[in-house]
């Protein structure tokens, strides 16, 4: 989806900043039954990248070039492919040979001028969702009907095969502790790097936000084991990247607290806004403007935080029309804007009544 065609799209709807996505995760007819949304099975979502081939230096320029041609800044790239760092997730015998690529992969997003790159420290990812007329007017949408236990094989990590070859049994299960220890680890090698050459790190909670999914530890499900990952190397490189809705599916804590924390914290690098009907695990993705959560109370917490950084619609309903994915995208846009300047509208009159 990173087109001319669609930057287009993007300014002609209203944004002015894109996060990319550089892992197909649509690559060798992987499973999904909503565009853009892919959702898959118990055989995960298709096959990861070439792990011989890191991103190179050429195609982020490339593609930075693209998005500023159409009037926009490229605020991040979002997910490493599982074949570049699935050694690092599963502590296997390629991880040191991995850690010094994602380093490198790093330092190109610095060279390039991207300040952000986000990730999910996730054994199984993004899994056991489906898909329904779950939303407004019966849009097509995600949501997750039961938890999802079958456990995930061999060659699979992050919900991709990475190793096609693998024996057919199953990933040997660890403890949550271990899963902290890799990803302390990872962060103590990587995030020097990302400091230098001035790129933020940021982690993405586990979606859906369940304690285990597929036989294996899940790393954070809770709003407050944020606060572990930030405390292991402290500073403005180690960031989050904030889903409110998946924030809005944990079973604890309270969505409009948890924003106020990180971002008063000054610790969000950038943010996902979606809204959902209920949690895990039965929850269901709603239009933006019909869930659970208050839009406008969360784009108040963040304007009075002073956060600057970019606000994503993450995913949203299709629509019954030629362009679901488009038409359904274009509302989420509409709707924040019509927010935003809601809020500066008021701002502008609080000032002019203090200083008439």
């Amino acid at each position: 989806m990173l087109t001319e065609e669609n930057f287009r799209f993007a300014r002609q709807a209203g944004a002015t900043h894109v996060v990319a996505h550089l892992v197909d995760y649509f690559r060798d007819g992987a499973h999904a039954s909503i565009d853009n949304q892919p959702t898959g099975d118990d055989r995960g979502w298709g096959r990861a990248g070439d792990p011989d081939r890191i991103w190179s230096l050429e195609e982020l320029r490339m593609l930075k070039q693209a998005v500023n041609a159409a009037g926009l800044e490229l605020a991040a790239i979002e997910n490493f492919d599982p074949a570049h760092w699935h050694d690092v997730l599963l502590d296997g015998p390629q991880k040191a040979k991995q850690l010094e690529n994602l380093k490198e992969i790093i330092r190109r997003l610095g060279a390039t001028g991207i300040p952000v790159m986000g990730y999910n420290f996730s054994l199984t990812g993004v899994c056991g969702r489906t898909v329904g007329p779950y939303a407004r007017g019966q849009a097509l949408s995600v949501g997750m009907e039961g938890t999802f236990d079958k456990p995930m094989p061999k060659g699979m990590v992050w919900n991709m095969i990475y190793d096609p070859q693998a024996p057919a049994e199953p990933q040997p299960p660890v403890t949550h502790e271990e899963l902290w220890r890799r990803l302390e680890e990872f962060l103590r090698v990587v995030l020097p790097v990302a400091e230098e050459v001035g790129v933020r790190l940021a982690a993405h909670a586990e979606d859906p936000p369940l304690p285990t999914m597929r036989g294996q530890p899940r790393l954070i499900y809770q709003p407050y084991m944020y606060r572990r990952l930030l405390a292991i190397y402290p500073g403005p490189a180690n960031a989050i990247e904030l889903c409110v809705g998946t924030l809005a599916e944990m079973t604890e804590g309270d969505v409009y607290e948890a924003v106020d924390e990180y971002s008063r914290r000054g610790a969000v690098a950038y943010v996902h806004l979606r809204n959902v009907r209920g949690k895990v695990p039965r929850y269901r993705e709603t239009f933006i403007d019909e869930g659970d959560v208050d839009i406008l109370r969360i784009l108040r917490i963040l304007k009075r935080n002073g956060f600057d950084g970019v606000i994503i619609p993450d995913h949203t309903p299709q629509m019954s029309c030629a362009a679901p994915w488009h038409a359904g995208m274009a509302h989420a846009l509409g709707y924040i804007r019509g927010l935003l300047e809601t809020l500066e509208r008021e701002e502008n009159q609080c000032s002019k009544s203090l200083f008439p």
